[in-house]
């Protein structure tokens, strides 16, 4: 009876962390396959961080692994990992804000689709999607191999363009001031050399 009773309570004790073991390895979803083609397209290492919340991807237990997760957002994980269809308004905690917007876009039965066939996930990423605002839609910063996430990690060409476009009043008002101030002191230096002439 003790030894039945014995065996009873290590099956309770070993079985919570049985079910976490399992639900963490079916809960590991990562794709390289995207990863792969950014590198390859953009000649630029990429990490998993750029859809990840952590750059070494979501199997481990470092922050934003599977394996430093509270019973909160393992529950949050497995309402991502069910967001088959587009338009599930999830928030995955091994995920940064573009991961979970391509799941939210695309849902993941349409991600799995596309791995392999991952170029095809610019065309599907929406056109007017921009998370950090800085002017480069999000599907570009992927191609890029940059940080949808971060307004000052862009194509450096890209942003010179937006930023140039988007400030071009202040451009043209420093470049009359500019041309004024020369135009100005060029003026003034003849008047002073007429003068210093005049007195000679």
């Amino acid at each position: 009876m003790t030894a039945m009773s014995n065996s009873r309570s290590l099956v309770f004790i070993a079985l919570p962390g049985l079910v976490t073991c399992l639900f963490w390895s079916s809960a590991a979803f990562a794709y390289p396959q995207f990863q792969e083609f950014v590198e390859k397209r953009s000649h630029q290492p990429v990490n998993c961080a750029m859809c990840h919340a952590n750059g070494n991807g979501p199997d481990g237990h470092q922050a934003g692994q599977i394996g430093s997760l509270s019973a909160e957002e393992l529950k949050r994980l497995e309402e991502a990992r069910a967001a088959l269809e587009k338009g599930n308004d999830i928030k995955s905690p091994v995920l940064n804000e573009f991961g979970n917007e391509i799941v939210r876009s695309l849902g993941r039965k349409k991600v799995i689709s596309l791995i392999k066939e991952p170029e095809k996930l610019y065309d599907e990423l929406p056109a007017d999607s921009d998370l950090d605002e800085d002017g480069v839609p999000d599907r570009e910063e992927f191609l890029d191999g940059t940080d949808p996430t971060n307004k000052y990690h862009a194509a450096p060409i890209k942003l010179f363009l937006i930023n140039l476009n988007r400030n071009k009043m202040h451009v043209i008002l420093a470049a009359v001031a500019i041309f004024s101030i020369n135009f100005g002191l060029v003026h003034m230096i003849r008047g002073i050399s007429l003068l210093a002439e005049k007195k000679n």
